[in-house]
């Protein structure tokens, strides 16, 4: 008798995993290709562009979670320029661009830095050329960088989702409402087991504990990392995170939107954090216990998080951050 053929995942559920693609090769071959066909004029007959991409250091990757593509890249540019002064005079130099990234591209935490060399003998045809470099080229540049994630998810994304029409948005922070997206989430559980009391400035809170659980392609080491590490944290929350995974350190993510303090750390099975919700609903200097658990199988990891000293009446809004991990 023939066996049967397993029934394909669908595509709402394949998408749900974390999955990542290394891209850097691809990257440093688009950038050579479109910032050299960068080119500017002056007023007059001076005219200046970029001759050849000399270095891009750094990682591209193309992430996927909860079926939105996210880039994830930081990569310094190194460029020589070239150009013709009024006289004639063929000048040259060297731009560095130290962080091209995600999150100064998309996020506009901050704005690009330039660092310029001159190379040819100054005059002052040469010094007005390179003014104008200086002057025009950043801004035609840029608008070669803010092309870059879209490049990223048209040329590669069809690789990492089973079905189209892709996000190119990052997952959203936990303090906002997550819209239903049917079979698209998880298999999650949310009980209400361990009810219990805890005081907040002075006054008994009715507390309940909340569990979430995902199922992760990735190794339980990695994701340790990913949902530790402040450096790491900001790639699937785009947005700032700060503290160190050390017992006893604060730290704060979604852009202080969650804050607490580490516990325990056991890399990397398990963590431990006191959790609070900056929200008005939340009571005032109470926090939970949050205990993240990464069980790794033999191709997947199955993560759970789980919150004991929700108050109740908002189980349904924490249950919501909590799938926001």
């Amino acid at each position: 008798m023939a066996s049967a053929i397993p029934a394909p995942l669908a595509p709402s559920t394949a998408n749900w995993h974390w999955k990542n693609k290394t891209v850097t090769p691809w990257a440093k071959q688009w950038f050579e290709r479109e910032l050299t066909s960068v080119r500017v004029s002056g007023e007059g007959t001076e005219e200046v562009g970029v001759e050849h991409v000399e270095e891009v250091d750094g990682d591209v990757e193309l992430g996927q979670r909860k079926s939105k593509l996210i880039t994830i890249y930081d990569c310094k540019v190194v460029l020589n320029w070239s150009g013709t002064a009024s006289d004639g005079t063929a000048v040259s130099g060297k731009l560095t661009v130290p962080e091209v990234s995600h999150e100064i591209t998309l996020d506009g935490t901050s704005d690009f830095v330039y660092e310029w060399s001159l190379t040819t003998a100054r005059t002052p045809a040469v010094d007005a050329l390179f003014q104008l470099a200086k002057t025009r080229l950043p801004a035609a540049l840029e608008a070669k960088f803010n092309a870059f994630p879209a490049a990223i998810v048209d040329t590669h994304g069809k690789d990492l989702t089973v079905s189209a029409d892709p996000s190119r948005q990052g997952s959203p922070a936990p303090a906002a409402a997550a819209k239903s997206t049917g079979d698209a989430a998880p298999k999650k559980k949310a009980d209400g087991a361990g009810a219990g009391a805890a005081k907040s400035g002075g006054r008994a809170v009715n507390t309940t504990t909340l569990s979430v659980d995902a199922q992760f392609m990735a190794s339980a080491d990695d994701l340790f990392g990913l949902l530790s590490d402040e450096k790491r944290i900001p790639q699937w929350t785009r947005a700032p995170a700060t503290g160190s995974a050390q017992v006893g350190s604060e730290y704060s993510m979604f852009g202080g939107g969650v804050k607490g303090k580490f516990v325990s750390l056991s890399p990397p099975k398990e963590f431990v954090q006191t959790w609070a919700l900056s929200s008005p609903t939340w009571p005032s200097d109470h926090f939970a216990t949050l205990t993240t658990t990464l069980d790794q199988g033999s191709d997947s990891t199955k993560v759970t998080w789980s919150l004991k000293g929700v108050p109740l009446g908002m189980e349904e809004e924490i249950t919501r951050n909590l799938q926001g991990y």
